[in-house]
């Protein structure tokens, strides 16, 4: 079995909405059926146990070694945690050469799946050994070092969930939402908004104290200090308890709480021991979530040692090293020693049952604390001190950290204050607390990010997008909707086989009809419209560059152009390619497919929102199974049809195919106006009643008078002697008023008056 040509499709494709890992594989022999390969099937379950059944998609191919590398690999991610349900196998028309794809949530996740599962495959047919444990945790490892945080990826699913579209920029966390002139990023808690002065008044500790002093919000009192003898002096003057933290630092580090003796507060000056109690989160200009940190503490149950019951804590599967899951192991080093000691206590110790432990001074998540959230009990004027402290700094998303009894007061009545006001806070405590209920942080952050419009729908942040795909007149489309955009005032992004334009100027050259193409013009901000010319090719190697698009244009198949290449041998074949920008039309969004092209027509059945059909030929079968009494199609009998124009004749009749697609695109009703500047005018709006009020647009060329109607123009020109002309006869508007069937029937009979009797 041979592995080659990997490759990732980053967008939708031509065989699913998922991003996916895409591999040629050539099998020889027996490897084409492996009912051939005696016991294959059994090593291969006895190296990784928990393979599905190897089952084909359509249920009646031969279960080549490809199909087993398909599983095999879906498998891995799955067991590694990664979310993967979608794979599939297809026989090329090479034999024993398949195309083998399979879903990936993390890319360099799923080419490693891809490595490991061929490794897997060959040590079952070799019956060579397999370390499955070492595998899974290679990919645990590495899918969690380079996905998303928790904190940016609860703010990533709630825009997902709000159908904002996302691009990751970074291996990182900065994130880009929306498209073109709608866009903002964000990296982890911060966002486009963040002001970069709050942050800087937000590091400095004593700034920020005064600032919020100056605003009338509850601080503690207290100094900055130079040396443990300053230190120790300065808490006599404030008066024990104290709480010691650096002037500059994040994350609580360095901060230490109810110091009460000159031995705690020295130690906490040279250890820089960390914590706080409370934490508000404040997103815009509201208090979003609440929750009381606790230090990382054990219980003695009279058996174990403090080590131990460390250890059996940190064996908690919601607890790991980093910052990927809800809970960070307890660090046992030499600050929880030194915690041990002041509680007379030591490592080997045993504590009785239901004695407190704690190892830290601090609460913080990121050293093993835990959180309850309190969010339902906080005080309105508490929650009010923490709003002001975050508008004062400067900060649209702040963490504020508060030290007092409890939250059911306010800091004024129980000597409490705020001690630090914190940019890019975290937000696991608030998504997923130790106890009590996660709070809906993400989507915070969404809505003040993208505020609901005037007529109270969510924004989503998109631009229009129109795709174009066919086999002739892309560019020529491309163009024509491009300047209609242009003409209402838009920015317009297009990308096409002679370049990148933006705003009229190209800023790349060559053939830039691919997916990289167009994910430049949506990340450019300065867009308003994207046009894209949606080339073969670069479906087949990529996929799309959009997640969905507004209108899709297919010009039409013909016969085809490249075939042969990349497996791609008949025209049905080809069309499934140019079919992926209709599968990917949004629900609102239409579908414009020409109607003279049967294998075009037929992609209506798959579109997910309208359709619209053009043609030269007014009686077109499609058109007229189209135009149904109802205004219905018959393949979506709920959804009303806006009809294309009728055929007109005149010298751009060879144009009229583009004029076509170019009105169909425009029949959205307010959408756009028409200017078309001195070219001929194509298209013109008409304003109709009763069952064709939705035939707004219409193709009109120039007329061009032909030879029947030069020599009515020339007769009706023509002296018949004197002053005389011949005229035609006045066209009745109106029906005439004598259209009562009574009145007709007695003209009919000689007795005028009488009528026949009724049978």
């Amino acid at each position: 079995m041979d592995v080659s040509r990997i490759r990732a499709l980053r967008g939708p494709n031509l065989w699913s909405r998922h991003t996916a890992i895409q591999a040629i594989v050539t099998c020889e022999g027996g490897e084409v059926a492996i009912a051939n390969l005696p016991n294959f099937e059994a090593r291969l379950r006895e190296r990784f146990p928990e393979l599905g059944d190897l089952i084909p998609s359509d249920h009646l191919d031969t279960v080549s070694m490809a199909h087993a590398l398909e599983f095999a690999a879906l498998g891995l991610q799955a067991q590694a945690g990664c979310p993967v349900t979608f794979s599939r196998t297809a026989q090329t028309v090479d034999q024993g050469v398949y195309q083998v794809v399979v879903e990936y949530t993390e890319e360099d996740v799923g080419r490693l799946a891809f490595e490991r599962a061929e490794q897997l495959c060959l040590a079952a047919l070799n019956d060579t050994p397999f370390d499955l444990d070492a595998v899974l945790k290679e990919m645990r490892d590495l899918d969690e070092d380079i996905r998303l945080g928790p904190s940016t990826g609860a703010i990533v699913s709630a825009a997902l969930a709000r159908g904002i579209p996302i691009r990751r920029l970074t291996q990182g966390s900065l994130v880009q939402f929306g498209w073109g002139s709608r866009q903002k990023r964000i990296q982890a808690a911060e966002t486009s908004l963040t002001s970069a002065i709050g942050e800087a008044i937000a590091q400095d500790k004593e700034l920020t104290k005064k600032l919020l002093h100056a605003s009338g919000v509850a601080v503690p009192i207290g100094r900055p200090v130079d040396d443990e003898d300053d230190a120790w002096a300065a808490a006599q003057e404030i008066g024990l308890p104290v709480v010691v933290k650096p002037q500059d630092g994040n994350q609580g580090k360095g901060i230490s709480v109810n110091l009460t003796s000159e031995e705690q507060v020295r130690r906490a000056y040279r250890v820089a021991i960390s914590g706080h109690d409370w934490r508000l989160l404040v997103i815009g200009d509201k208090l979003i979530a609440a929750a009381r940190r606790d230090p990382p503490l054990v219980i003695g149950d009279g058996t174990h040692t403090v080590r131990e019951l460390v250890d059996i804590v940190n064996s908690d599967p919601r607890r790991s090293d980093g910052h990927a899951t809800s809970l960070t192991k307890i660090r046992f080093d030499e600050i929880a020693l030194a915690r041990l000691e002041e509680q007379g206590l030591t490592a080997d110790t045993v504590p009785g049952r239901g004695v407190r432990v704690v190892l830290r001074n601090n609460a913080n998540l990121s050293t093993g604390g835990t959180a309850t959230d309190v969010t339902d009990d906080v005080h309105p004027e508490l929650a009010a001190a923490a709003v002001a402290a975050a508008q004062t700094v400067g900060l649209d998303i702040a963490g504020i950290d508060v030290v007092c009894d409890t939250m059911y007061k306010p800091l004024e009545e129980q000597g409490g204050g705020i001690v630090e006001v914190n940019a890019a806070p975290g937000l696991r405590m608030h998504l997923d607390p130790s106890f009590g209920k996660g709070r809906a942080v993400g989507e915070a952050i969404v809505g003040m990010m993208f505020p609901d419009g005037p007529d109270g729908k969510p924004d989503n942040a998109r631009i229009p997008v129109v795709a174009i795909a066919g086999t002739n007149g892309k560019t020529t489309t491309s163009r024509l909707i491009g300047r209609i955009f242009e003409a209402n005032g838009l920015r317009v992004g297009m990308t096409s086989t002679d370049g990148i334009y933006i705003e009229g100027r190209r800023i790349d050259t060559g053939d830039c009809s691919g997916p990289r193409s167009a994910r430049n013009v949506l990340m450019h901000p300065d867009v308003d419209a994207a046009v894209f010319e949606t080339a073969r090719g670069g479906v087949l190697r990529e996929g799309l560059g959009f997640d969905m698009c507004d209108v899709a244009v297919i010009t039409n198949i013909g016969l085809g152009d490249h075939l042969g290449l990349n497996y791609i041998t008949t025209v049905d074949e080809l069309a499934v390619v140019k079919r992926v920008i209709v599968e990917n039309v949004a629900p609102t969004g239409t579908a414009v497919l020409n109607a003279a092209d049967p294998v075009v027509a037929a992609m209506a059945h798959h579109c997910h929102g309208d359709v619209i059909f053009f043609a030269r030929d007014r009686m077109n079968p499609v058109l007229a199974t189209h135009r149904h009494p109802a205004g219905q199609h018959p393949a979506h009998p709920q959804r009303q049809h806006r009809l294309p124009g009728r055929q007109r004749h005149g010298r751009h009749r060879h144009r009229l195919g583009t004029w076509l697609s170019l009105g169909s695109h425009r029949a959205r009703p307010g959408q756009f106006r028409q200017r078309c500047g001195d070219g001929p005018r194509p298209l013109q709006r008409l304003r109709l009643q009763g069952r064709h009020a939705d035939r707004r647009l219409r193709p009109q060329p120039r007329r061009h008078p032909g030879p029947r109607r030069r020599h009515r123009q020339h007769a009706r020109r023509a002296p018949l002697g004197g002053d005389q002309r011949r005229r035609r006869p006045p066209r009745r508007r109106h029906p005439p008023a004598n259209r009562n069937p009574r009145r007709r029937l007695r003209r009919r009979h000689s007795l005028p008056g009488r009528l026949p009797a009724r049978p």
